[in-house]
């Protein structure tokens, strides 16, 4: 983790269970530097956005520890609300109402009055090329101007830490890309903390500094995107099959094929990988075929943090977003 004498958010230890007995955190740690883009990555139900709503007051934890800005978020949330800046999931814009209208209000929940607060949203609708569409009421905009005016909020009052919980759900991919642009300007030039809480891999790798793994509640991996990438020797293999097969089948065939490790086999798929998977590609084939298992594509890459995942937790993020429950919710 980050040094915690100098995190911008630390939490420790922390645990949450819902009603029915579901395990939302089981001992979560993690911490952010100031001024950084910190990716909470992991399949729907893993956690995260149970970790986002501890971390800005929303619940509390059963156990542990969370500390934003220096300030106790149990002790202090008051304090807490007024240094952070949050874009839930759903929306939190007033669709009859105008752009402006939504950012006015905001701005005068944290106190924001006159001059000041008009300069505000008028350099925040530039920012975010909403100035054209400002005075239009906000049900009419597309879903990537709807989010850009819930991050535009999130900042009305120049916060020292942004949580951005799934800020791209439900996009398009020309919106989903043009929201990234505008998250990695943040991360860029305003100097804020961002916390952002994610299960599109390509996401994390593209705008965090340094990624978190959830799974299960818990952290188990943490650094760099290529860092992560880096610790994963050989390539990433994947053979995909027509219908399920037998586990003991797929394993025991390529177990037989030299250089292969860390296979992991689900149910139309089978994941492993190779020192030279070029050249591996051609045996393992034939390995499956001589014990009677068609394959029907074979993807030879360069590690991702999918294989990350997958190398950490036994699962493919696939197989997870299809096993983990879900209760209040997404966690």
């Amino acid at each position: 983790m980050e040094s915690q004498a100098v995190a911008a958010i630390r939490a420790e230890g922390l645990k949450k269970t819902y009603p029915g007995g579901v395990k939302a955190l089981d001992g979560l740690s993690f911490a952010v530097a100031p001024g950084t883009v910190y990716a909470l990555l992991g399949p729907n139900g893993a956690g995260k956005s149970t970790a986002v709503k501890v971390l800005t007051t929303l619940t509390q934890a059963d156990a542990g520890e969370a500390v934003v800005a220096g300030l106790d978020v149990r002790r202090r949330g008051a304090e807490v609300r007024r240094m952070i800046g949050c874009v839930a999931q759903k929306s939190g814009v007033d669709a009859n109402a105008t752009g402006r209208e939504n950012l006015r209000l905001q701005g005068r929940f944290y106190g924001m009055r006159g001059v000041e607060l008009e300069r505000r949203i008028d350099e925040l609708l530039a920012r975010f090329r909403l100035a054209e569409f400002a005075d239009k009421i906000s049900r009419t905009f597309s879903g990537g101007m709807q989010r850009k005016l819930d991050i535009a909020m999130g900042l009305i009052h120049r916060p020292a830490v942004l949580f951005l919980d799934e800020p791209t759900t439900g996009l398009d991919p020309e919106a989903r890309s043009s929201l990234w642009n505008e998250i990695s300007w943040l991360a860029g030039e305003s100097g804020i903390t961002i916390l952002l809480t994610t299960h599109y891999l390509e996401e994390a790798d593209k705008l965090a500094g340094r990624v978190g793994i959830v799974d299960r509640g818990r952290l188990v991996a943490e650094g760099t995107p290529e860092g992560l990438k880096s610790e994963l020797q050989g390539d990433a293999v994947q053979v995909e099959f027509g219908e399920p097969q037998k586990e003991a089948a797929v394993r025991a065939a390529l177990e037989r094929v030299a250089g292969i490790g860390e296979i992991v086999v689900e149910s139309q798929a089978v994941h492993a990988r190779a020192q030279h998977g070029a050249s591996a590609a051609p045996a393992i084939l034939s390995a499956l075929d001589q014990a009677g298992l068609r394959a029907m594509a074979v993807r030879i890459a360069r590690p991702s943090l999918d294989d990350v995942y997958l190398h950490y937790t036994g699962r493919s993020f696939q197989e997870a977003d299809a096993q983990l429950p879900m209760a209040g919710g997404k966690r």
